[in-house]
């Protein structure tokens, strides 16, 4: 999954305002403790970042972008 791919899910998603605000304060212990931008500057992949998202939100995040 592309960067752009993964921001523009998240947006989708969470909002514009909710979503950045989110990658930066929401700890997600799949990430190993870590926020999404923590994950994502250490140079996690966004796919497995966004499976993060998917296990922590699994009721926010619609089926088809699963």
């Amino acid at each position: 999954m592309r960067l752009t791919d993964f921001w523009t899910r998240l947006e989708e998603t969470f909002g514009a305002g909710y979503a950045s605000s989110l990658a930066s304060d929401q700890v997600l212990p799949q990430l190993g403790g870590r926020t999404i931008r923590e994950a994502l500057d250490a140079g996690m992949e966004t796919v497995v970042v966004w499976r993060a998202v998917v296990a922590a939100y699994p009721d926010r995040v619609p089926a088809r972008l699963r």
